[in-house]
């Protein structure tokens, strides 16, 4: 009963948004039937139950033009292929680079190693509205304003703070011996890595693919404020697209979101497994 309740609890927001997809902004609007004076005198419990019972509701009439209309008018293919792009690549290059990261300021002692753990450390206490200023005038000096490295680079090095802690408290965990071995057997740190380190990585890769894929794939404000046009931009951008100040299209903005829903729900139906086996595979210490 407790595992029903949480399925339920999981799929049924998932089964709301695809079912709003199919109202109209007129269906919207036509379900308040009540003056909004009168509707203002009730308690706010009511006006709560009053206004959650339209939501909730079934769409009178499925409506399916929301769909074509945002994808072709709204350019969400390659919004959509644009999001898929700097998911990958920033998960990929963050993963990759803070196993490395983690391995050096762990296994290899210099005297610049606490500093420059130290300084990545910092980026965690760093938050995004206070640099965007200054990466916004970064990323127009270089040049690379309404690029798709423009945006890459920002998001690899806004991940890697979070990435390096993680991996490097987790390659701490693993013995030096296993690393003195390996010298010793004339392995160099760089095959030390690939052929030792990186197997023994698994649970901290899951977690961190994972923490980088979903925190790249919502993006909204990095890629609103360093791109002009939709051939750089994501999804994000384009679903807030039809919301505005005055007025706001319900019914092709949740489309917008059932389309930015299904790559995510496809990302974790192919990798759950390795998922699972990350998670697994750290609850057992050796």
């Amino acid at each position: 009963m407790v595992m029903g309740l949480f399925t339920f609890l999981a799929i049924y927001p998932i089964f709301w948004l695809v079912m709003q997809s199919f109202k109209t902004t007129t269906e919207y609007m036509e379900g308040i039937r009540l003056p909004l004076s009168q509707i203002a005198e009730l308690s706010a419990f009511d006006r709560a139950g009053y206004f959650m019972r339209i939501l909730l509701s079934f769409p009178r009439d499925w409506y399916t033009q929301n769909y074509p209309f945002v994808w072709e008018v709204g350019k969400f293919g390659t919004l959509l292929l644009n999001s898929v792009f700097y998911t990958t690549l920033t998960v990929a290059f963050v993963v990759v680079l803070s196993l490395m990261a983690g391995f050096a300021f762990s296994k290899m002692d210099f005297k610049i190693t606490m500093l420059l753990h130290g300084l990545f450390i910092i980026g965690i206490l760093l938050t995004l509205q206070s640099i965007l200023v200054p990466l916004f005038l970064m990323v127009q000096k270089v040049g690379l304003f309404n690029t798709r490295l423009g945006v890459l680079i920002p998001y690899i090095g806004l991940g890697l703070p979070m990435g390096v802690y993680l991996c490097t408290e987790f390659v701490k965990s693993i013995p030096n011996e296993l690393v003195e071995s390996a010298r010793m057997d004339g392995s160099g740190y760089l095959r030390t890595f690939f052929v030792i380190i990186l197997p023994m990585c698994v649970p901290v890769m899951a977690t961190l693919g994972i923490i980088t894929f979903t925190g790249t794939w919502n993006e909204f404000i990095i890629v609103n404020i360093l791109t002009a046009s939709d051939t750089v931009r994501t999804i994000p951008v384009g679903v807030a697209r039809f919301a505005g100040a005055l007025a706001t299209d319900f019914g092709r903005q949740f489309t917008g979101l059932v389309i930015g829903l299904i790559p995510i729900l496809i990302f974790y139906g192919i990798f759950r497994r390795q998922i699972t086996r990350g998670v697994a595979a750290g609850a057992v210490k050796g």
